[in-house]
């Protein structure tokens, strides 16, 4: 069983379907979000994570980026559907209460705030 403590804190967060979604927003170089243009070497561009997918004739990765704006809205989105359903969310940390999966979620929203 994997350490949760060692997972990155972007690879807790959904991601859209790939479905619908363009070349650039699959390779990265467009937010997997809005679609919007981001350059290889652009400082608000927040790496997502390789991403891997199963496919009929194997497996595959992909390299999405998001702006921040989208990161943040996403965390925000994702934490408080997620936290609905999550007794550790709900009885917070002064209950005794955790949860890996929202305190990532919660550190991203930090980082990428507006």
């Amino acid at each position: 069983m994997m350490d949760t403590r060692e997972i990155p804190d972007v690879l807790w967060l959904p991601l859209p379907s790939l479905t619908g979604q363009t070349e650039a927003q699959v390779r990265g170089t467009a937010c997997i979000w809005c679609g919007k243009p981001i350059a290889l070497v652009d400082p608000t561009a927040v790496d997502l994570g390789e991403r891997r997918h199963r496919s009929l004739y194997g497996h595959y990765s992909t390299f999405p980026r998001g702006c921040r704006t989208c990161v943040y809205h996403a965390a925000l989105g994702h934490l408080h559907a997620h936290a609905l359903g999550c007794t550790g969310c709900r009885e917070g940390e002064e209950k005794g209460g955790h949860c890996t999966k929202g305190r990532a979620l919660a550190r991203l929203m930090k980082e990428y705030a507006l």
